[in-house]
């Protein structure tokens, strides 16, 4: 099997897929609050009712629905507060920022070169790590930028992580990550963790393979290749 390096990962197919999170909003029947069993904008709401800013980084953010229904809906219900609602994915297909939205950024990058620049409330990946090559990374960075009572939530395919040699990787993994603690609900598929994590779960990217075929969600996925660390 010749595995993908970044570069090459992001030029695919596969992860270019227009349908991988595109069109959801923040609540309803295609939504964020249906994916992961929660309301982002009841979720920063919260936040306002009780602290003068808040912040989400949402991550293969698609054309950035949920965080402009958040925009719009919290401009209104909390107008003096400090927001700060920041998208990013790999393809500019964004929808157009709504005016009077300063706070609300949506950029196009390569995420595994990508860094934030602050801390965040929420952090949420909707189906995004199934594109992902180094997974494992992505979830380390994502659980240092929260803050220090900030959620992380994304869906993952444990079956999508394997050793260099190709046997099942995701079992041990799902054990570090309660150790660290990191919840996994394997019935939803779901990752989170509560509060900033340093986490060194002590595995090396080796590279990834695009033709994995379709995981739980029914679209083909990535599978992300891993040798332990010396």
């Amino acid at each position: 099997m010749k595995l993908l390096d970044d570069a090459s990962l992001e030029r695919s197919s596969v992860v270019a897929n227009s349908r991988m999170n595109r069109e959801r909003g923040a609540v309803g029947v295609n939504s964020y609050e249906k994916e992961l069993g929660l309301d982002p904008i009841a979720f920063l709401a919260d936040r306002l009712d009780v602290a003068e800013s808040t912040s989400w980084l949402d991550l293969c953010c698609g054309r950035g629905r949920a965080l402009i229904d958040a925009a719009k809906t919290l401009r209104s219900t909390h107008p003096a507060s400090n927001l700060s609602l920041h998208g990013v994915d790999l393809v500019d297909f964004f929808e157009d920022t709504p005016p009077g939205c300063p706070f609300l950024q949506l950029q196009s990058a390569s995420l595994h070169m990508w860094r934030a620049r602050q801390r965040y409330d929420l952090i949420t990946c909707v189906h995004g790590l199934h594109y992902v090559g180094d997974k494992l990374s992505f979830v380390e960075s994502a659980a240092s930028w929260l803050t220090v009572e900030g959620m992380f939530v994304a869906n993952l395919d444990m079956a999508n992580l394997r050793l260099a040699d190709g046997q099942p990787l995701g079992r041990r993994i799902a054990k570090q990550f309660r150790e660290c603690g990191l919840v996994f609900n394997h019935r939803r598929h779901l990752l989170s963790c509560v509060g900033t994590k340093s986490l060194a779960l002590g595995y090396r990217y080796v590279g990834a393979d695009d033709a994995a075929g379709p995981n739980y969600s029914g679209q083909e996925a990535v599978d992300s290749y891993y040798e332990p660390c010396s």
